[in-house]
């Protein structure tokens, strides 16, 4: 795929991308040794984010779930005969979701967090199959993404944590991140790019479309990296994770609606 030269000459040269007001610029440059603690920051806030939207918005995606606790419901009122058991079970149920999402994502960010995002640099910026880059805002690191080379998969390239500010998205930030990595993909010959995502947001489906993503799957009950669960974890946490493939060259940039 070419040694490390070849894409320090491609890569280290900083590339803007025009905000939507045309004053400020989203510059995407790569890693260096002093942005570690603040994408360390921008990847564990975006995690933690994840929290809420599993444990509620991701509920209604789940009618198997849904199904599961409705039928609690009617087993504890059969066996109690108590009306409030119906009014307190939902609440019970929320409170079950949150609990097992924050141990789970919490187990997740240890996982990362004693692997690649602890030695960003060797992990990523020593191989000539991957890198990390940053998007600077203001003279400020609002966003990370990564590219790394999966031969197994045919020489493509999986695209990796990408996170954004929450105080800088709808930006262009996540668009310059995106561009980045599929430029990267094509000047090192990948034939195609495939990333993961169990967001239930739909703003991060959008952007990966935008890009010119395609969803090619769903697994429904992902096993999240790092994740212990007991049966009643099982039960609270579930989750479906989007898989989303593009073709490189058949990507898309739309001016509406950035991110």
């Amino acid at each position: 795929m070419g040694d490390k030269g070849q894409k320090k000459d491609v890569q280290k040269h900083d590339e803007g991308l025009k905000a939507p007001n045309g004053l400020q610029t989203v510059v995407v440059r790569e890693f260096e040794p002093a942005d570690k603690p603040e994408v360390q920051l921008i990847f564990y806030e975006g995690v933690m984010e994840m929290i809420p939207d599993i444990a509620f918005r991701g509920l209604r995606h789940h009618p198997e779930s849904l199904l599961l606790y409705a039928a609690m419901t009617v087993i504890c009122f059969v066996i109690t005969m108590c009306w409030w058991v119906i009014g307190l079970l939902p609440a019970v149920v929320l409170y079950g979701r949150y609990f097992y999402s924050r141990h789970v994502i919490h187990g997740y960010l240890e996982h990362a967090m004693s692997r690649d995002m602890e030695d960003i640099e060797g992990f990523y910026m020593k191989s000539s199959d991957s890198c990390l880059w940053v998007a600077v805002l203001e003279g400020k690191v609002v966003g990370v993404v990564a590219a790394v080379g999966q031969q197994k998969s045919g020489g493509a390239v999986e695209l990796q944590r990408m996170c954004v500010d929450r105080s800088c998205r709808r930006r262009g930030v996540g668009v310059a991140l995106g561009r980045k990595v599929l430029e990267y993909a094509a000047a090192h010959g990948h034939s195609f790019v495939f990333l993961g995502t169990s967001a239930y947001s739909s703003a991060a489906h959008q952007l990966y479309r935008r890009l010119g993503f395609r969803c090619v799957g769903v697994t429904n009950g992902y096993i999240t990296p790092g994740a212990r669960l007991s049966l009643l974890g099982k039960i609270f946490y579930r989750v479906r994770h989007h898989h989303y493939s593009l073709v490189v060259g058949n990507s898309k940039i739309t001016s509406n609606g950035q991110h």
